[in-house]
């Protein structure tokens, strides 16, 4: 398996192009990383975890913070970081080794800057194919990552079996993810899942809470699921491989 390189964080901008194009946009998960732009991250905490988290989907960004620090060890991989927001809450020591993984480069240096306190590794990858880091992991976040994947449901649980290879025997997987349209939504809640569907930003609208559960059966021995609002929290130890 080739190794996709880590990114260099003082990269010029025209290696920060090159990076990004690796995914293509006819790629099926091209359309739920392209919106990160570096414009988008500036704005993201306070829009998507300020209102749209709080107030559409009806979840407290406490609670997601609350679980990061419970779910979270030594040894830690972070799929889809976003701004980094959580991993900066999640009260790891200064100098703790994350490694953070994600298709878009613009992602990885905004978490590397905001995270400098901690010793970040940033790799450009795609959860839907193989994990290139080497070593295993104690623990791993797939937080906001699983409705914005190229469905179905079965096809999403591909990157949970990706995840889980790379867990220690006793690893968690950890994380939250928007219900498509059998979930508990508000009129407002589900205006925004068609729209946000439609944009090519998530691809949710088959996803359930049984089969969120499925998946991750497939790949771990103990799953812990819950509706809070509109999202699925989850936590997911002992990996099957």
């Amino acid at each position: 398996m080739q190794t996709p390189p880590q990114v260099d964080m003082d990269c010029d901008n025209a290696s920060r192009k090159e990076a990004l194009a690796s995914m293509e946009r006819d790629d099926p998960a091209y359309g739920g990383q392209s919106e990160y732009t570096p414009f988008f991250l500036k704005i993201y905490d306070p829009l998507i975890l300020g209102f749209f988290t709080r107030a559409v989907w009806r979840c407290p960004t406490n609670l997601l913070v609350e679980r990061y620090r419970r779910h979270i060890r030594p040894r830690h991989l972070d799929v889809g970081p976003g701004t980094g927001y959580f991993l900066e809450r999640a009260g790891l020591p200064a100098g703790a080794s994350i490694t953070i993984l994600d298709p878009n480069v613009h992602v990885l240096e905004y978490a590397s800057r905001r995270l400098q306190r901690l010793d970040i590794t940033a790799i450009e990858a795609d959860v839907c194919k193989p994990l290139p880091p080497d070593g295993t992991f104690d623990s791993a976040a797939l937080h906001g990552v699983i409705h914005c994947l190229p469905g179905p449901l079965s096809r999403k649980a591909v990157a949970v079996a990706n995840v889980a290879a790379v867990l220690a025997p006793t690893g968690v997987l950890f994380g939250a993810s928007i219900l498509g349209p059998s979930g508990p939504h508000t009129w407002l809640s589900r205006k925004i899942l068609d729209a946000n569907n439609r944009r090519g930003i998530f691809d949710n609208l088959g996803d359930t809470q049984e089969g969120l559960g499925e998946i991750l059966e497939q790949s771990f021995e103990q799953v812990e699921l819950e509706t809070v609002g509109s999202m699925a929290i989850f936590a997911a130890t002992n990996p099957r491989t």
